[in-house]
Order: structure tokens, then sequence, then C-alpha cells
């Protein structure tokens, strides 16, 4: 009871009215009004959570898809041709502490025909055996199929989505045409070569599982009339890195080469989440402000119906800060409780997304994602204190400072008369 005793009787005050503390009808609907605040800041706070922590969760799945696919870093010859001596660059890029491994590759457009079906492709020209170093595509199972690339047989390993586009399996015939061809008395003529599906593969990532396709760098350069392979792809320790050490690799490398890391590559895309996701932030935080600024009326309701009270607490020596006080604290813990049960809300959902979403489509019967849409399947979520910590701050700030203009309209009451027609 000592520790009682010691509480400032501003927070008992406020907690009583924050409960609406005496059962009448106008008691009543002050504690709905009350309740319907805390519950419009704690689903705007879960709805910021939820929101933020998909849009994270879905660029992560979508980068880290995309870098099975794409190197971290790519150093191409400045002239376009191939790799002068590339046994030398790929040891001076392997000395750099940041990479872990490098490989050579060659990257063109062409056309893929099979029947009157014509697709047009990213043709990689990769050494399977260097191959494991940069790419995440050596899983057990597709390990297997790259191994099938041989020098001199001219097969090719096509991204899932884009063999299914063809209907080809491993086995078929396909003919392969390249932009660089003759030059014949009648114009230039396409060069074309009829090649072998070897097997299939999934990054995962529709975009390069519908347009790439993979064959052995060698049959690459001659196919696209090159004298070896034009480029080096590299993998690093953090590919958070890549922008430093792209730029001290081109330093060490000077003008004979370009070096281009994978923020570089898909820079709009990275760009556009990043707008998308302040928008976001932007409007959800426009939600919590709404339900926040509901605490006024609130208070202004309480301030009416508690005007004998703060007169009696005036006459018994309350100073206007104190009156002040009781009524911050009144829409604090609407605040409080308002954001605390947003947060838990928030972070159980978001956690708990990749059962939610799959268990809502059963019932639905519909698809939230459709993969040659949104690039990935299923719905990620990945929670960041960064973000987390943020919505939590101006939640309680929006809330506090909603509670200043009713709490000084309470201070400001004259006891004289407030009484008067008690």
């Amino acid at each position: 009871m000592a520790f009682f005793k010691n509480i400032p009787y501003e927070l008992v005050l406020g907690w009583r009215y924050t409960r609406a503390g005496r059962a009448t009808r106008r008691n009543g609907f002050i504690s709905f009004i009350s309740g319907v605040s805390m519950l419009g800041i704690g689903l705007g706070v879960a709805a910021l959570i939820i929101v933020l922590s998909v849009m994270n969760g879905f660029q992560k799945e979508v980068r880290d898809r995309m870098l099975g696919v794409v190197s971290h870093i790519e150093i191409y010859a400045a002239d376009s041709g191939a790799v002068a001596d590339l046994p030398a660059l790929l040891a001076q890029v392997k000395n750099h502490p940041g990479v872990v491994g490098a490989a050579p590759f060659i990257s063109a457009q062409a056309l893929l025909a099979r029947g009157e079906d014509m697709k047009g492709v990213l043709v990689r020209g990769i050494d399977p055996a260097l191959e494991p170093q940069v790419s995440e595509l050596q899983s057990d199972s597709q390990a297997q199929v790259l191994s099938r690339l041989e020098p001199g047989q001219f097969g090719l390993v096509l991204g899932r989505d884009l063999a299914q586009s063809l209907g080809v399996l491993p086995g078929s015939a396909v003919t392969l045409v390249s932009p660089s061809g003759q030059t014949t008395p009648a114009g230039v003529v396409p060069r074309m070569k009829q090649m072998a599906v070897v097997g299939t593969f999934s990054s995962g990532h529709y975009e390069y599982d519908s347009t790439l396709a993979l064959m052995h760098v060698q049959d690459a350069a001659r196919m696209f009339r090159l004298e070896g392979p034009s480029g080096i792809r590299l993998k690093l320790r953090d590919l958070h890195q890549a922008r430093q050490v792209a730029r001290e690799l081109q330093a060490q490398l000077g003008t004979a080469y370009f070096v281009r890391d994978w923020t570089q590559q898909n820079r709009t895309w990275f760009a556009a989440v990043q707008v998308e996701k302040r928008m976001m932030f932007i409007i959800l935080t426009l939600i919590v402000a709404v339900a926040a600024f509901n605490l006024v009326s609130t208070l202004v309701m309480t301030v009416t119906d508690k005007r004998a009270d703060i007169a009696i607490l005036r006459t018994l020596g309350a100073s206007p800060q104190s009156i002040m006080g009781i009524f911050v604290v009144q829409g604090a813990m609407v605040g409080v409780i308002g954001t605390l049960s947003g947060l838990g809300l928030g972070l159980l959902v978001a956690f708990n997304i990749d059962v939610i979403v799959p268990a809502l489509e059963r019932l639905l019967g519909a698809s939230f994602l459709p993969q040659d849409i949104y690039l990935i399947s299923r719905m990620p979520s990945e929670p960041l204190a960064s973000d987390i910590v943020p919505i939590a701050v101006i939640s309680l700030v929006l809330a506090f400072v909603a509670t200043l203009y009713p709490s000084w309209r309470a201070s400001q009451v004259k006891p004289a008369e407030a009484l008067r027609y008690e």
C-alpha cells in the first residue's frame, strides 16, 4: 500500500478517467470514444508494421532471387570485345579481400525459335566448372544440369518458364538466331545454329526464368564470333558493399574495363520500391494521426463532464499544471495502450503472414501474387527494427500532441464558475 501512496494523483486520476470510472451513460459514451481511439491507433500501427514488413520481405526476396542469377559485380572489356588477358584479370580481382569468387562469361541477345514459336532471350555463356563460385543455381539437381554443358556440343540450359513457353523438354532441338550475322550482297544475314536443350533451371525469379538461356562459354564465343569471354562475374562476401568494391576495382583496373555492380543493373526497380515504401509510410501514418486526434474530442468531452471534479481539485490546492497533467496522462494512456496493442497485432501477423495468406487464398479461391506479374509467388515478410521503432515513436508522439489542447483547456477551468450550477 505504501507503493500506491507514492504514486502521483495525476496518474491515478488520469487512469481512472481513461476507464470512465462512474457507470453513467455519459461516461459510458466517453469510454466508448476512448476505446475507438485506442482501436484506431492500434489498427493504424498494425497496418504500418504489416505493410512495411511485407514490402521489406518483397524487396529482400526479389533481391536474393535476382542475385541468384545476376552477379554481385560484372566487369566488361571497355571495347565490348573479349577480355585480353583473362587469367591475369581473374588473379587480380581475386586478390581483393571482398571478392570470394570469379568466373568468366559472355552475355548477348538472341532469338530462340522452335517451329513457329520465337522468343527473345538473353544468352549467357558460362564455365560450368567456375560457375558455382558466383551463382546460386548450383543446387543438387541443377548442378547436374549445368554440368551437361560441354564445349563443342552446343547445348542449352533454359529457364523453366522459357522452356514451357516454347514447349520444349530436355533433348528437344531449338534454333538460336544471332543478330551478328554475315554480310552478303543481299544484306546482313543472321547466323543460325541448331542446338539441343540439355536441361532447365529455376531461379525462382520469373523475369530470368522466362528469358535466360545458358550455354558453354566456348560455344557462346564461337556463336557470337568472340575470341573469348567478354567479362567476368564476381561474388562478394557482403553484397551490401558492392558499390564500394566496384569503385575500388574500377580504380585498380583503369579505363580498360567497365565495372558494374548489382545495384546499377536494377537501379530503377530498387528506386521504385523505396519510393513506394516511403509513400506507404506517409499514407498509413495519416491513419494513425486521424486516430490519435480522435483523442481531442474524447478529452474535450471528458473535460466538460469533469468540470466539477476539476473545480474541487483546484479548491483543494491542485495547480493548473497538475490538472493539465491528469488529462495528459489520460490521453497518453490511450496512446500507449493503442500503440502496444498495434505492435502486438502487427508483429503477430508479420511473423505469420506465410501461413495467413495461403489460408486466405484457399478460403477465397484467389491468388494474391500471380508469379508472372509480381516475380514471386508467395507473400514474404521481414519486420525490421528500423521501421518498427519509428512507427511506435510517431504513434506515441501524435497521441501526446493530441492531448495538449484539451489538457490546457482543463487547466483553465475556474472553480467558482464550474461549481455554480452543481
